[in-house]
Order: structure tokens, then C-alpha cells, then sequence
């Protein structure tokens, strides 16, 4: 049976600074839970509404009640497990490949999905700044649907970290160039600003390639694409391309 403290442990860590203090995070779900299980994340402790997950250790799980669930569940609708899992140190960035880095993108189903699609397309490394949404935020990691297990997500000095690079870094623009008439190379830094202002001056400064995907609807009047699915198209040329 789930205890009072721990019900507090565990909503205490829907927020960033408690994450940090007990270098924990939630995770909710069979399947993000069980791709977790099969990685290199360390559970600290399993919570079931019913009899699932049977290969974790009777040590290290609790039976809880529905009710007791909603109190500590993220989601609208609660799942059936919830589990706590160590926050592992972080990852070393390094020049390998297609990188993907963020700008200051803020919203957690955003940075869920682009991890998810890296995962798709075999992008190994997702260099974030900052400002951008922390990766172990609950929601970040349910949109993941498992594919944290397989993405190197680092938080580092965006700018200082694109600086002196040998390989091309690409930002992208509503006015670059068209991404389908493009050489696109298997090596490179595919960059995606914020939701709402895109790419930064500081790091635009440092794009060395603008691209940009087309309108094809007759008014021309669509503003922009949501990040996420951009990033979606890019990829997909960017493997397309090296195919």
C-alpha cells in the first residue's frame, strides 16, 4: 500500500526542482515503463493498480488502489503503473552524425515528440539549451512513448556548443531556402528555434545554411508549421537525401 509520504514524493515530482533535489522522475504506462525496464534507466520503485510488469523484483513494486493512483498520476485519464525511475548523469555531446539542437522550445508534447521522431529517423544526439523544456518533465516523457531509452538528450551552452564546428549547421527559417531543393549531407546540426520566435539572434548568427520547407496551399496564408512537425519533414529529407 502506497504511503502518505510517498504520495508526496512522487507529485512533488511533477515540478523541476524537485526532480533535481531527488534525482528521480515519473514515468506512467506498460509500454513507456517496460521500454525503460529494457534500457540502461535504473527503477527505483513500481507502483500497479493490477498484476502487470511481473519481471520487476516484488521488492521494488507496490500495489496501489485506482484512487490512490489519480492522486499521483500526471495524466488526465491514469494509467495502470506508475514508476519512479533514477535520473541518470548527463550526457556528454559530442560531433557525431545528424544532430538535432533546440532552441528554447517550451512546450513538454513538442520535445516529446521531436524525441521520438530522432528515434524514428536514427538521430542519436538532441542538443537542447537551457531554456528549453526540462526532458524529464512527465509530459515530455510520456510523449516520448520509450524513445528517451534510445535519444542522447543534452542541456548545454547552445551557442558556445555550435561554435568552431567543422561540420554545417543549418537553422531553420520562413525564409530559407526550399529544404526539397536541397544537398543535404549525412553529417550536420539541424537547428529548430522556439514556438512562438523561432531561432534566437545569437544563434542565428552562427547558422551557416537557412532552410526553409514551402507553402503549397493557394493563399499562402498559414503562418508556420507547429516545431514538431516541421522537424518531421526535415528529417525526412535529411535521410531521404542520404538514403
Amino acid at each position: 500500500m502506497v504511503s502518505k509520504n510517498q504520495i508526496k514524493l512522487i507529485t512533488s515530482l511533477q515540478q523541476k526542482k524537485f526532480r533535481q533535489v531527488h534525482k528521480l522522475f515519473i514515468a506512467e504506462g506498460v509500454k513507456v515503463i517496460q521500454e525503460l525496464l529494457d534500457s540502461n534507466f535504473v527503477l527505483e520503485h513500481l507502483f500497479v493498480s493490477e498484476s502487470i510488469l511481473d519481471n520487476v523484483n516484488n521488492s521494488q513494486k507496490t500495489s496501489i488502489s485506482e484512487a490512490d493512483l489519480k492522486k499521483i498520476s500526471c495524466l488526465a485519464t491514469p494509467n495502470n503503473c506508475l514508476a519512479l525511475f533514477k535520473i541518470p548523469e548527463a550526457n556528454q555531446p559530442h560531433q557525431k552524425g545528424l544532430i538535432v539542437a533546440l532552441d528554447s522550445i517550451r512546450d513538454p508534447g513538442n520535445l516529446g515528440t521531436i524525441i521520438r521522431l530522432c528515434d524514428w529517423f536514427g538521430v542519436e544526439q538532441l542538443w537542447c539549451n537551457e531554456q528549453t523544456v526540462d526532458v524529464y518533465n512527465p509530459k515530455v516523457v510520456q510523449a516520448t512513448m520509450g524513445s528517451i531509452a534510445r535519444v542522447a538528450v543534452s542541456y548545454v551552452d547552445l551557442e558556445k556548443q555550435l561554435q568552431n564546428l567543422s561540420i554545417p549547421i543549418f537553422g531553420t527559417f520562413m525564409d530559407g531556402k526550399n529544404v526539397y531543393n536541397e544537398k543535404l549531407p549525412k553529417e550536420g546540426i539541424l537547428i529548430l528555434g522556439n514556438e512562438a520566435n523561432g531561432i534566437s539572434k545569437n544563434i542565428e548568427k552562427l547558422v551557416t545554411k537557412r532552410l526553409a520547407i514551402p507553402r503549397f496551399g493557394t493563399l499562402q496564408q498559414t503562418e508556420s508549421l507547429n516545431v514538431a512537425t516541421a522537424t518531421a519533414i526535415f528529417l525526412s529529407e535529411f535521410k531521404r537525401a542520404t538514403f
